[in-house]
């Protein structure tokens, strides 16, 4: 099979009918897991089409007539999209590869009269590879790191041109993936072992014990031990969530907004199977798949609830630990859901109201002595700090509790969890913790 192929079907169908890469890579490696194909190519090119789609765009309209290449069919821009990302991109495969490769896929699939645009288009950038972009510092930003510009023109203005241009560079690179050791089946130091035996090294997480990472995703998650439920998927970021929760053995947990379940099912592997944690989502499909990783990791304290978030209930003050993971703009996963970022067209102000109402909803299920989690995966302070603040000022029955006392210190901020991608290595996340204080006799 021709890897490069494989990647321009993916890609198509993640640009056109905005279907999640990560699945149907997935997908791709499991059918070619007999294979001697180079998995992490497929992984780099796909991934790296989607993240950079606006900037070889742009380098495309650079090479072409502006106006007619803006109404070119998407199967044609992404064959330009495969060779320029192949250019600039990726130095192991030398340039005549990259060419020639494209202009053999263009011909095979759309004949000569394509195949002969796409190498006249790739050839010029070959002859003089000088790319102008725009004047504008945001247009630039946007155009030299793709971005759309109005989401650039909002991070200048949280955190200037260089803290912006450090956080674009880090996401467009190849993202690491972070697995949690599931304890409950296996130890850290057996896992790290069994995967060295097999040419995969590990980093252990300096901010999580349970968290390692690694560099070689398409063979780690084909690998046994994750079908054998050892480990499974989940970002340092939220691992540290769910310590800064700190469930405690037969503690009555709720997680209202539980999908895609790895906080839920870490909050259960660290109640070690007593207690209760009921887990709460209102779509199916995504239910089905907390129950199959329950089942994978070896989880038998945990209740499943095929409801919306909202309208779930009785209503009582019963819990002892309350999880809120509210929708929110998601600008910390951009680097590892590249599609997200030409997502970027949510209605702030009506995720803000979802956001304070889940806040409102979560500490009505909170018993006077519980614990409240609030958070999220953005760095935006509106849906941050700001909802919290303004939550605590309007019910004084809750404290903020100190985030230090329960995660490292160096991802912490005005007693609340923040991570940001450049600078911690992990998803840009939030995080803060309230009590709800007990009743005076």
């Amino acid at each position: 099979m021709n890897i490069r192929l494989e990647a321009y079907q993916i890609s198509i169908k993640v640009l056109k009918n905005n279907d999640y890469a990560d699945n149907l890579l997935q997908q791709s490696c499991k059918k070619l897991s007999d294979t001697n194909e180079n998995l992490e190519l497929l992984y780099r090119i796909v991934k790296g089409i989607v993240k950079m789609q606006g900037n070889l765009e742009y380098i495309c309209s650079q090479y072409t007539e502006p106006d007619k290449f803006s109404k070119t069919d998407l199967k044609i821009k992404a064959l330009l999209y495969l060779g320029f990302f192949q250019l600039l991109h990726l130095d192991s495969i030398p340039e005549h590869a990259a060419v020639n490769e494209t202009v053999e896929i263009a011909k095979k699939l759309y004949g000569e009269k394509t195949a002969d645009f796409v190498n006249a288009v790739l050839r010029a950038y070959l002859r003089n590879p000088q790319i102008q972009y725009p004047a504008d510092n945001a247009e630039k930003i946007a155009a030299m790191y793709s971005y759309p510009v109005d989401l650039i023109r909002k991070w200048l203005q949280l955190w200037g041109e260089e803290e912006t241009e450090f956080l674009c560079m880090y996401y467009n690179e190849p993202a690491k993936l972070h697995i949690r050791v599931n304890n409950l089946a296996t130890g850290k130091s057996k896992l790290i072992e069994y995967f060295r035996k097999r040419g995969v090294e590990f980093q252990v997480s300096p901010a999580s014990p349970n968290i390692l990472i690694t560099t070689h995703a398409p063979q780690v998650l084909q690998d046994v031990a994750f079908s054998e439920g050892y480990f499974t998927v989940q970002d340092t970021s939220a691992a540290l969530v769910v310590e800064l929760l700190d469930p405690r053995e037969n503690d009555s947990v709720l997680d209202l907004f539980a999908a895609p379940g790895g906080k839920a099912t870490y909050i259960a592997e660290r109640m070690n199977n007593t207690g209760e944690v009921i887990a709460v989502d209102k779509i199916p499909s995504k239910v089905k798949l907390i129950k199959q990783n329950m089942n994978r990791l070896q989880i038998d304290n945990m209740i499943l609830i095929t409801e919306d978030a909202f309208h779930y209930g009785p209503v009582a003050p019963a819990f002892d630990r309350v999880l809120l993971d509210v929708p929110c703009s998601g600008w910390g996963v951009f680097g590892r859901k590249p599609d997200l970022r030409w997502q970027y067209h949510q209605n702030i102000e009506e995720l803000l109201k979802i956001q304070a109402n889940a806040l409102n909803l979560g500490a009505s299920f909170v018993k006077p002595g519980g614990y409240l989690v609030y958070s999220t995966c953005t760095m935006n302070p509106q849906e941050n700090e700001e909802q919290v603040n303004r939550f605590l000022k309007a019910n004084q029955q809750f404290e903020l509790v100190q985030a230090k006392d329960f995660i490292p210190a160096d991802y912490t901020r005005d007693g609340m969890m923040h991570t940001f991608p450049n600078i911690h290595n992990m998803d840009g996340a939030f995080a803060a913790k309230m009590r709800k204080k007990a009743k005076e006799r």
